[in-house]
């Protein structure tokens, strides 16, 4: 028996466990499942598996004992206040968030905020290790816990160790700047397979590791030295994340959902045609850009207002970082703007929701809307795109999505934007607004066979036996085009 090892031979470790605490006014504590792209991806992976999730509440403070919800064995990891504030929103949310996302805001660095990062990091690594069975598979999730794969490997050297970026890695000469950047590589190296949304990532990886470590790579692996002399390969690929399809479809064919689709279309002023957006409110996701080309389609008369509206549902998020507060703000102002001017009584030319919106909304949502527009600056996929076109059981609507997301790679019946580019994205919405019925459901039908082939099952299935066999292999984008071949 492995000194110190747990009972499951699978553990996910990720920042958040997959649920919220919620207390009721008579002080009774319940969990709910908690929104986010990686929880609605890993949530039905863990439940088949019956593994441990280790994480973060979401509370600062001390953490509560281990406990069982929807078939899994939650895990929380404690955080003190001082450490949401260093850990959590300093090193990780204002240093490699806009680092990894191309520095659109400028990162800062702290010292302070990379010892929190250090210790946090080897205090989830010492809590999966706690739970892992002798030779138990580890899978790591995401930019927060990089430093967790080689602290797992120093403290349990039996372990199989997976590691997965949701967010883009960014080129060398970006990632250079940050001081700890050795530190990190080495961090992820103790992993035996790391997995990227698009092989652009992995490839900057590869690079990065070239640049600072001098360490070579031959298909996509890297022959490391761990202490003690022994030598081990590391694989890099891209594994694009995808959603639990079959559930959206169950959802949206729902009589409630339906009924629910219907009313969304009257309230709207319907037969006006519905342009959406959905996400998490972030200066990474381009809601500025899409605001200022709407705003001006409707300046130059090429929209009508009483024949179109604008439903933007913005997630709160990080809302103690200034920059979000800042482009919260920002939002705002133009939505007043837009509505001002444009808008009439009981008719607003946009409708701005900036709240948490329950998933059988977001699914009439979905399909009430004519357009979907997914206007990312920079973003590792974008699950938002998949839940749109497995949401459209009628096999219509327009998705517009930005070039510089993972989902482009994949998705490809959709027209494709460079959301810098104000005048092309607004060729591309009035283009999305005037497409025929027929032309519709030509690229409504290649997105909806792309989700359902690709979905979250076939996600962690494709990575978990790469990190079984060691083989390291994932989707690449020569392979997406092979699946999409003949389909235009």
């Amino acid at each position: 028996m492995t000194e110190g090892a747990g009972e499951y031979d699978f553990v996910v470790v990720a920042n958040r466990l997959p649920v919220d605490r919620v207390v009721a006014d008579d002080g009774e504590v319940t969990w709910r499942t908690s929104p986010g792209g990686l929880v609605t991806a890993l949530e039905p992976v863990m439940r088949q598996a019956d593994g441990a999730w280790v994480g973060w509440s979401g509370d600062a403070g001390e953490a509560p004992e281990p406990f069982d919800t929807d078939e899994m064995r939650l895990v929380p990891v404690p955080l003190s206040e001082e450490e949401v504030s260093t850990y959590y929103e300093g090193f990780s949310n204002d240093t490699l968030w806009p680092l990894y996302h191309d520095v659109i805001a400028v990162p800062t660095y702290h010292r302070a905020w990379w010892d929190a990062y250090v210790r946090v990091n080897r205090r989830f690594a010492e809590a999966a290790a706690a739970q892992a069975a002798p030779g138990a598979t580890v899978w790591v999730q995401d930019y927060q816990l990089q430093l967790v794969p080689a602290a797992l490997r120093e403290l349990r050297p039996d372990l199989k160790i997976g590691f997965f970026n949701h967010i883009p890695f960014p080129p060398y000469e970006l990632f250079a700047q940050m001081p700890w950047r050795r530190q990190v590589v080495e961090g992820l190296l103790g992993a035996d397979l790391l997995g990227f949304q698009r092989q652009s990532d992995a490839n900057n990886f590869l690079r990065v590791c070239r640049r600072l470590l001098g360490i070579d790579s031959r298909r996509h692996r890297i022959v490391v030295t761990d202490e003690g002399g022994a030598q081990r390969e590391v694989h890099a690929a891209a594994f694009p994340i995808s959603i639990d399809t079959p559930a959206f479809e169950e959802l949206a064919g729902r009589d409630s959902v339906q009924s629910r689709v219907t009313e969304v279309r009257f309230e709207l002023g319907a037969p006006r045609k519905l342009l959406l957006g959905v996400d998490r409110l972030d200066y990474t996701k381009g809601i500025m850009h899409r605001l200022k080309a709407y705003g001006e389609l409707l300046d130059d008369g090429l929209v009508d207002p009483e024949d179109t509206v604008f439903v933007q549902v913005a997630t709160p998020s990080r809302e103690r970082v200034d920059s979000y507060r800042q482009l919260r703000d920002e939002i705002e102002l133009a939505v007043g703007r837009i509505n001002g001017e444009h808008g009439t009584i009981g008719r607003a030319a946009v409708h701005y929701l900036h709240h948490n919106q329950p998933r059988e909304e977001m699914s009439a949502l979905y399909q009430a809307a004519d357009v979907m527009l997914v206007t990312a600056l920079r973003d590792g996929m974008n699950l938002v795109a998949k839940e749109y076109a497995a949401s459209r059981l009628d096999e219509r609507g327009v998705l517009v999505l930005s070039e510089f997301t993972g989902a482009a790679d994949e998705l490809n019946g959709s027209l494709l934007v460079n959301p810098h580019d104000i005048s092309g994205l607004k060729r591309t919405i009035a283009q999305a607004l005037q497409m025929d019925e027929k032309e519709q459901n030509r690229r409504m039908r290649q997105l909806r066979r792309r989700v359902r082939s690709h979905d979250v099952t076939r996600w962690a299935e494709q990575f978990l036996a790469a990190l079984e066999t060691g083989h390291g292999s994932g989707t690449t984008v020569s392979e997406h085009a092979q699946a999409t071949a003949g389909q235009l």
